[in-house]
């Protein structure tokens, strides 16, 4: 081939040096951490020594950078069984009828805690080298987060309903009491009428026979909701925003 195109055998100049890493080595190492996405650099790495290609970590990443591999943080997801799989792709299939009006008449509920020192998110600064301890670049913990406080909260597409500070163990009284001083008070404000459908998840104390019993007797339609699914209640979003703002106001105590 080389000498069809240059009439020539000899070495040619190249646009840079040679991988150490063969053709069939690279192939291999694409495919494994493709099918295996939890390897980590260092097993890739064992993985290639044994093919006979012995390379630092920055050329298996290097490698696998140019064939459109990165090393992210993995996403933490609901654990679904079969089972749980299979609730939620009945309770999909069964509102795509809905229109969005339909879904205007939902009230969202939900509790959540909130840490004083909880925000683990993940953030980036601006930098010089050596300078990672500084104050500035820092951002203060406390062992087992210096507290936190429970809220029991809900909304609508009209927007946000009560929220309440729960004192102490939830149980299923205190819920329903919860239920009793807010419930229809959100949803007279958030002007949704006598016929509308209140989310809560699967809960015991929220499913629990007394609190069931409560709804019947208010005429409370309780939308059916699968099993372990927090991530498809949009209130999950609002939580998001509630808790970036209290901790941008950087507040110093639980009070």
């Amino acid at each position: 081939m080389k000498w069809k195109e240059y009439q020539t055998t000899a070495n040619l100049p190249r646009p840079g040096r040679p991988s150490k890493l063969s053709a069939h080595t690279r192939r291999r190492l694409i495919r494994d951490a493709a099918k295996r996405t939890m390897f980590t650099l260092d097993e890739l790495q064992r993985s290639t020594a044994e093919v006979g290609d012995s390379v630092h970590r920055t050329t298996i990443s290097r490698t696998l950078h140019k064939s459109g591999l990165y090393g992210r943080v993995a996403r933490r997801k609901p654990f679904l069984k079969d089972i749980h799989k299979k609730c939620r792709l009945k309770f999909a299939t069964s509102h795509l009828g809905d229109t969005p009006n339909m879904w205007k008449k939902v009230l969202w509920s939900d509790e959540t805690k909130i840490e004083l020192f909880g925000n683990n998110a993940k953030r980036y600064v601006w930098r010089k080298s050596n300078t990672a301890h500084h104050p500035e670049h820092t951002i203060p913990t406390v062992k087992h987060g210096g507290g936190s406080i429970m809220v029991w909260a809900c909304f609508s597409s009209a927007g946000t309903g009560k929220m309440v500070k729960i004192d102490g163990k939830m149980d299923g009284a205190k819920y329903r009491t919860i239920l009793e001083e807010n419930l229809m008070e959100s949803a007279k404000y958030l002007r949704l009428g006598r016929r509308f459908d209140f989310q809560q998840d699967n809960d015991p104390k929220h499913k629990a026979k007394s609190t069931m019993e409560w709804f019947k007797n208010k005429h409370i339609q309780v939308l059916e909701w699968p099993s372990q699914s927090p991530d498809p209640n949009p209130i999950e979003n609002l939580w998001k925003e509630l808790k970036t703002a209290v901790h941008k106001c950087s507040p110093s105590n639980l009070t």
